[in-house]
């Protein structure tokens, strides 16, 4: 049953997907996977600068390219 205190969540609203990017320090070998997504794009970026400083990346998901 849903909540009725919680929106209904639409996976498309969520435009900003931060990796973590274990490659740049040789740490994986596979592609690197979205860790989380964001609907904005600074929440994003303070997400991924806390969790791994040197190596996020913020990606576009509409279009692919990094922010």
């Amino acid at each position: 049953m849903l909540d009725p205190y919680l929106e209904q969540t639409n996976p498309d609203d969520y435009r900003y997907a931060v990796h973590c990017c274990g490659y740049k320090w040789d740490l994986t070998y596979e592609p690197d996977r979205a860790v989380a997504i964001f609907r904005c794009v600074q929440m994003a970026k303070t997400y991924g600068a806390r969790l791994w400083p040197t190596t996020f990346e913020v990606i576009d998901r509409s279009t692919g390219e990094k922010v």
